[in-house]
C-alpha cells in the first residue's frame, strides 16, 4: 500500500464501538428469532399425554436445525468478539464489510426455518449452507482487510497471521463440504458442521 492511499485511510478512521454495538444487537436478535421456528401446535381435543409426545418427536428436526444455527451463531459471535480485541480502527469499507457480513447473520433464521420444514429438499438446504458460506466468507475477508490496513492494536507475525487465516478459512471448507452432500443425502449434509468442533478437539 502507498504512503497516500495509506494516509486517506488514517485520515477516515473510526472507532469500533459503533460495528461491536451492532453486531451484538444483530446476533441478539437473530438468535432469538430461531425459537420461531418451533411452533407450539392447536391439538385436537382432547388432547392426551401421547398426543404431545407424538407432537415433539415429529418436531426433533427442527430441534436440531435450531440448535446448529444457534451455536453457529454462538460460534460467529465468539470469534468476531475474539477479533475485536485486536481490532480497535475502522475505516469505511470495514464497516460495509461488516456491514454485509451482518446481513447475511440476519438471514439466518429464515434460512434455518426453511431447511427446517424442507430439509428433505436440496434446494431449502443449499439456501442454508449457502447463508453459512456467505457469513464465514465475509469473516474471512474482514479479518485480512482489518490486519492487512493496519486497523490492529495487536502486531500479528506473519506466521500467526497465516495461523489466524487457516482458522477463518476452515467455516467455508466445511460449508463446501455441506454442499456437496447436499447432492448425497440433503437431510445428512448439515452433519458436515461437526467436523468443525471435532477439528477444534484434535487440535486442542
Amino acid at each position: 500500500m502507498d504512503t497516500k492511499t495509506k494516509k486517506d485511510l488514517k485520515d477516515n478512521f473510526m472507532t469500533t464501538s459503533r460495528i461491536e454495538t451492532l453486531v451484538d444487537g444483530i446476533f441478539a436478535i437473530s438468535m432469538t428469532l430461531l425459537v420461531l421456528n418451533l411452533d407450539v401446535p392447536q391439538l385436537v381435543s382432547p388432547t392426551t399425554n401421547l398426543i404431545i409426545i407424538d407432537y415433539l418427536i415429529s418436531l426433533i428436526p427442527k430441534f436440531y436445525v435450531y440448535a446448529l444455527s444457534f451455536i453457529l451463531l454462538a460460534v460467529f459471535w465468539r470469534i468476531n468478539h475474539q477479533a475485536f480485541h485486536r481490532i480497535k480502527r475502522s475505516n469505511s469499507i470495514f464497516t460495509w464489510i461488516n456491514v454485509m457480513w451482518l446481513m447475511f447473520v440476519a438471514l439466518v433464521p429464515f434460512s434455518t426455518s426453511l431447511m427446517g420444514e424442507y430439509g428433505e429438499f436440496q434446494a431449502a438446504t443449499l439456501f442454508f449452507h449457502f447463508n453459512m458460506l456467505c457469513i464465514g466468507i465475509l469473516s474471512l475477508i474482514s479479518w485480512r482487510y482489518a490486519f492487512k490496513n493496519d486497523l490492529t492494536t495487536v502486531k500479528l507475525t506473519e506466521k500467526s497471521y497465516r495461523n489466524s487465516i487457516k482458522v477463518y478459512m476452515l467455516f467455508p471448507i466445511v460449508c463446501l463440504v455441506a454442499i456437496a452432500l447436499t447432492f448425497i443425502s440433503p437431510s445428512w449434509s448439515s452433519l458436515a458442521y461437526m467436523g468443525m468442533f471435532l477439528f477444534k478437539k484434535i487440535k486442542d
